[in-house]
């Protein structure tokens, strides 16, 4: 059999280039010091000879791994089936791959899986963790704090608002409700019903504070929970007809949601949005274009946000002040054919 090519080394990199093994070093791990000339040699020498460094022996000295993990608190039904989760992904997947990082995908399907994440994430795998679909009582976080493991969270964590040294990205969920109602208050509705999402989660929790507020004397009845998805928004829009026959105006706490109420509304003869208008929240494409009618939505930036999210944790604290390491992003109504 051929015997495999043997891989080049920093010394024969080095011979190339007419450079120390160790300017050679310092160019391939990205520190400072070296004057451009040389760091074009030696750039120039590793695209000749097909220069790949070793990763494993680079992290003994660095103590980087070049890795970070997505844990995301839900199981893979969910993640696998809401478009939401491929978007943040995405935006995290370019973010970390024009930093030459490897993403780590880790899921939560119960309650068991906390302890296998948590042996993974202190085994010094990762050089951080991205964080996100959190839960009010979930101990996932104080598995990542004890690990030690720099983290940043995809949604305000619901403990974040009295401590300085948590890092998130979010959107102005409670604005965006804003939006929504306002607009179907604009257009005359008077009896304007609200899906939520999970009261387990801070996002929901926003967004049905904001439907409150621009709606402070409507009937208890007139709000449904729901949980995120379609089951939840067919049975919560149900419900909401059975309470209020006489509900002119629906506000979705997201499209997945939303779409499972346009299923109900079209089933029991109700038009759309002549009878009952509807507006969602996320602005998901494979859903909000796909309805009918088209859907009427909050738009939030998601993969942005899971981009912003691997930024931040790539760029590390830098002694900035908290403020700079809470971002959160603006939204704005989108609208379609169903409000």
């Amino acid at each position: 059999m051929p015997q495999a090519a043997s891989r080049p080394t920093l010394e024969a990199v080095a011979a190339r280039a007419g450079v120390s093994r160790a300017t050679v070093s310092r160019v391939v791990n990205g520190e400072a010091g070296v004057r451009e000339a040389l760091a074009t040699k030696v750039r120039r020498a590793v695209r000749e000879l097909g220069y790949v460094p070793n990763r494993a022996a680079r992290s003994l000295v660095t103590r980087r791994h070049d890795a970070v993990a997505v844990v995301i608190a839900e199981p893979e039904t969910r993640v696998f089936g809401d478009p939401f989760f491929a978007l943040q992904l995405r935006g995290i997947s370019k973010e970390l791959t024009a930093r030459d990082v490897q993403l780590v995908l880790l899921l939560m399907e119960g309650r068991d899986d906390h302890e296998r994440v948590g042996r993974y994430l202190a085994g010094g795998h990762v050089d951080g963790a991205l964080v996100f679909s959190l839960h009010l009582d979930d101990p996932l976080p104080g598995i990542i704090h004890g690990a030690g493991v720099p983290t940043v969270f995809g949604g305000r964590p619901g403990w974040a608002d009295g401590a300085d040294s948590v890092r998130y990205v979010d959107c102005d969920n409670r604005g965006g409700a804003h939006q929504a109602v306002r607009h179907l208050v604009g257009l005359g509705r008077r009896h304007v019903a609200h899906i939520t999402g999970p009261l387990d989660q801070t996002s929901a929790v926003d967004r049905l504070d904001g439907y409150r507020e621009l709606m402070p004397g409507a009937d208890p009845a007139l709000t449904a929970d729901g949980d995120f998805t379609l089951a939840g928004g067919e049975r919560a829009m149900r419900l909401l007809l059975d309470r209020r026959p006489d509900v002119d105006a629906v506000f979705a706490a997201n499209d997945v949601s939303a779409s499972g109420a346009l299923r109900v509304l079209r089933d029991a003869g109700r038009r759309v949005p002549r009878d009952v208008a509807v507006v969602g929240f996320d602005d998901m494409l494979p859903v909000a274009e796909q309805t009918e009618p088209p859907l009427t939505t909050v738009r939030q930036e998601t993969e942005e946000m899971g981009r912003l999210m691997a930024a931040l944790l790539l760029r590390g604290d830098q002694g900035q002040d908290p403020a700079a390491a809470r971002v959160v992003l603006p939204t704005a109504l989108v609208r379609r054919a169903s409000a």
